[in-house]
């Protein structure tokens, strides 16, 4: 752990901006005394009241969702839960839109070195995890699976394990607040979409085209997160 030079006190830890918005959140409903099966205000109202993005307030609505302070309902609203409020919102690690930001980062560029490693064992490797996913559309157990693997099966083409660490740390933060959220926003137009951008990518990669996959991971990854954040 690092030390504070001045003291040699250990500095807290800075809290995760989905908790400081979500205790707002909180406050807000005690202030404006909004009762429990009540509705909050609509989403784009909310955001601008509290001056944030609708990314951060989406995630610390999830996280008030999984504390059971409130509950989101497609198309309806954000309702308070019938249940006294928490003292304290659950730490459920980094945010999704925290991990999709790092994944735009770190594996455009993974996809970039792998398109100038790949070897035809790597190449073949990423087809298969391709062609899983496709298999498996609607099964969306067997589909995330296969993601999971085209996007380790990237980085294992890098030849770096210490990268195959890296998206497997990334992957493994997708967690209940990430999980949640794809409930709720995740669209058949992006379940539809995430085929073609895995082909692309594949397609960079296996022509060593590293500005193209490069470009395609990160189009991809864009799309997803414009998916999960807008309105």
């Amino acid at each position: 752990m690092r030390k504070n030079s001045a003291n040699g006190e250990t500095p807290a830890a800075e809290p995760r901006l989905y908790r400081v918005v979500a205790e707002r959140v909180q406050q807000m409903i005690q202030d404006d005394r909004i009762g429990p099966g009540e509705r909050l205000p609509a989403e784009r109202e909310l955001a601008a009241r509290l001056s944030v993005s609708r990314a951060s307030l989406r995630e610390a609505l999830i996280a008030l969702e999984l504390g059971g302070v409130v509950e989101v309902r497609g198309g309806s609203g954000v309702y308070v839960c019938e249940q006294p409020l928490p003292a304290d919102v659950p730490e459920t690690g980094p945010g999704p839109f925290e991990v999709l930001a790092a994944r735009r980062m770190i594996e455009s560029e993974i996809a970039a070195i792998a398109a100038k490693a790949a070897t035809g064992a790597a190449v073949d490797a990423i087809l298969k995890a391709v062609e899983q996913m496709e298999r498996h559309h609607e099964d969306r157990a067997s589909n995330e699976l296969a993601d999971r693997n085209f996007h380790l099966a990237i980085a294992r083409a890098t030849g770096n394990t210490a990268l195959v660490g890296v998206v497997e740390y990334l992957w493994n933060n997708r967690g209940s607040l990430w999980h949640k959220l794809k409930e709720h926003y995740q669209t058949e137009e992006l379940r539809l979409q995430t085929l073609p951008d895995h082909r692309k990518i594949l397609e960079a990669i296996a022509a060593h085209d590293p500005a193209g996959a490069r470009h395609a991971m990160r189009s991809h990854l864009e799309r997803v997160t414009r998916t999960f954040s807008r309105g």
